[in-house]
Parts: C-alpha cells; sequence; structure tokens
C-alpha cells in the first residue's frame, strides 16, 4: 500500500499549522479510528478529543460497555481493551481554529505503513465526513479492510444526538 501523490505543502503560515499527535495503539488492534486533525483545545491538552463537549469519549465508553473515563490514562486503556486503535489521517495542517472546514493544506500520516503494521486490524472508521475525505485523497483502499464512515463525534454536529450517534457507532465493533 502507498501514499497517492500529492502536491508541493508550503507550511510558511506556521500561525496556523496545526500537528497531529501519534498514534494511540498496540499490535493488537482491530479496529482504527481515524479522525481529521487534533482541534485547538485537544492540542492545548495534548490529548485526542480534549474539548469538553466532544462526545467521542462518552460515545466509546457507552457501546463498548466501559465505565465513563476519568483521565486520559483510561480513556488510553478503554481503547486498548477493546483492541481500537486511534489516530487522524492529516500529520499537519493549516487551520485557523478547530472546523474541520478550515483545513487547508494537509499533509497525511502514513497509515498506509501503519495498517501494514496491524496484522489484526479488520475495520478502518471515520469519525466524519472530512477524515473520510482526507483518507482518500492520500491513501489507497484495502481489500481485506472494512471501511466504515460514522457521524463526527464534533460539538459541532449537534444537529445528531446522544443516543443516534451511539446507535450508529455500535455498527464499528466486530
Amino acid at each position: 500500500m502507498r501514499l497517492k501523490s500529492s502536491t508541493f505543502i508550503n507550511f510558511a503560515d506556521v500561525e496556523h499549522l496545526k500537528q497531529s499527535f501519534e498514534p494511540l495503539a498496540d499490535n493488537d488492534a482491530r479496529i482504527l479510528i481515524l479522525g481529521s486533525i487534533p482541534g485547538d483545545r485537544s492540542i492545548e491538552l495534548g490529548e485526542y478529543y480534549g474539548h469538553p463537549q466532544n462526545r467521542f469519549w462518552k460515545m466509546i465508553a457507552v457501546i463498548t460497555g466501559a465505565p465513563p473515563p476519568i483521565n486520559y490514562g483510561q480513556k488510553r486503556a478503554m481503547l486498548m481493551q477493546n483492541r481500537i486503535a486511534l489516530w487522524d489521517v492529516a500529520q499537519r495542517a493549516h487551520r485557523q481554529g478547530s472546523m474541520d472546514s478550515a483545513i487547508r493544506n494537509e499533509e497525511p500520516n502514513d497509515i498506509a505503513a501503519f495498517i501494514a503494521g496491524q496484522k489484526k486490524l479488520q475495520r478502518v472508521v471515520f469519525n466524519g465526513k472530512k477524515a473520510e475525505q482526507l483518507y482518500g485523497r492520500y491513501i489507497e483502499r484495502l481489500s481485506g479492510i472494512c471501511y466504515l464512515s460514522m457521524p463526527s463525534t464534533s460539538p459541532a454536529n449537534a444537529a445528531v444526538s446522544f443516543d443516534i450517534l451511539c446507535e450508529k457507532w455500535r455498527e464499528i465493533l466486530i
């Protein structure tokens, strides 16, 4: 699997340059959840889905039957216990604010290499349309992997109720 070709990226405007985190994963992952790139609050905290109104962690707890995590260590452990890896499609991008619609000049993470190293991986799940769009721009889909697009857990997607969000996201579980 290889990255699709991309154009030259100019990162001269560092004021709005956002950087992704390392993946949260171990060798047991069966599910890889991909977001677009961390928002401002997440970057400030150094944690995936750090905005207090993002429903990601609460939703993962509900669909897996895990107790609600209190701190980031418990959040990471909940993912590992449920064989879920977490990463972002973009390694870096320009974005003023935290809206996915503002992402520009993105550079992808090497997800192809990551997937190749995950021998038990069965599903790639996109947390929102932007993550799926970015993935499609840079990375080829593999046969043998199930790809699912889920509604975003972002507070900007408030039109989808928490109950509906959980109902749809339950589909990711193997």
